[in-house]
């Protein structure tokens, strides 16, 4: 128990265009290869935007990391599963990305 907890997992991001990611967790001989798309309206409701993509994805990630395996973490799915799994997956990626600063008012 708590073993998830110890975040010493390296998390690499790369872009596959279209909102899409693959993600891979290096944990000393332990790498896992994930495949993540973003939904827009998952970035919509946390108040972010296009160019939030990947600190959504870390952030995804880490909290995840928390609590399972990175061996646990499904191979292919979209971000918005997550809170399925965790109710509290949106209000806590909320939180830890903070306010909507990034928005820019045009007008």
């Amino acid at each position: 128990m708590g073993q998830h907890r110890t975040m010493t997992e390296q998390i690499e991001i790369l872009s596959l265009g279209e909102h899409a990611y693959r993600v891979t967790l290096r944990n000393g001989n332990t790498t896992t290869r994930h495949h993540v798309v973003v939904p827009s309206a998952l970035t919509t409701d946390l108040g972010l935007g296009p160019d939030d993509d990947q600190r959504l994805v870390r952030s995804s990630f880490e909290f995840l990391l928390e609590r399972e395996e990175a061996t646990s973490i499904l191979e292919r799915f979209d971000l918005d599963v997550i809170g399925r799994y965790f109710p509290e997956y949106v209000s806590t990626v909320r939180l830890r990305l903070g306010p909507p600063a990034n928005r820019r008012s045009s007008g």
